[in-house]
């Protein structure tokens, strides 16, 4: 099972920026149990969601063939709580990338507050890691859809951002599959 700290894009732009949602529910487990009788959603699931957030918008540079892990947090700062029926606004902006990783400023903003705010490090592991893969291929180009990404997705010249061809396939073979 994997967890995803954030609910959706509401804008994306390729090597650039990115913004995405995450609405903290009294349905959600976590909450009740960080601080039970003060349901709190607990500050390293916020900084999850700001990690995955950049994460995706530093994968996408490279059109989703890197695989990219955290590497470090060297700055980190909270400000307020969150608490169910927050929406937070992760906030993500490439500072800089190259080929061996790349470097995330991302805030949370509780409406027009700052909730938290960081400095994030991703590493591209290395080719000998390759042998396993994180996602499915076919999973994971339908959880960039259900992120919304090709719904807001943009190039910095303004074209849409495309589904690459190596998850385009994959997406074509389950269904033929599927079909047969």
């Amino acid at each position: 099972m994997r967890w995803f700290w954030f609910d959706r894009f509401t804008e994306f732009e390729s090597g650039s920026h990115a913004t995405s949602v995450k609405n903290v529910s009294l349905a959600e487990e976590q909450v009740h149990d960080h601080f039970p009788g003060a349901g709190t959603m607990p500050n390293s699931l916020i900084l999850e969601g700001l990690a995955q957030t950049s994460g995706m918008l530093v994968a996408e540079y490279y059109d989703f063939q890197e695989r990219v892990i955290l590497a470090k947090v060297p700055r980190l700062r909270f400000h307020l709580r969150a608490v169910p029926g927050d929406t937070l606004i992760y906030r993500a902006k490439i500072d800089s990338i190259e080929e061996s990783g790349a470097r995330v400023s991302v805030t949370s903003h509780r409406g027009e507050e700052l909730q938290a705010e960081a400095e994030i490090i991703f590493a591209h592991l290395d080719r000998h890691a390759e042998q396993r893969q994180l996602f499915e291929p076919n999973d994971f180009a339908k959880l960039l859809r259900t992120f919304g990404v090709f719904e807001v997705g943009r190039k910095p010249d303004g074209s849409r951002i495309r589904m690459p061809a190596h998850l385009a396939e994959a997406e074509a073979r389950y269904r033929s599959q599927a079909q047969a």
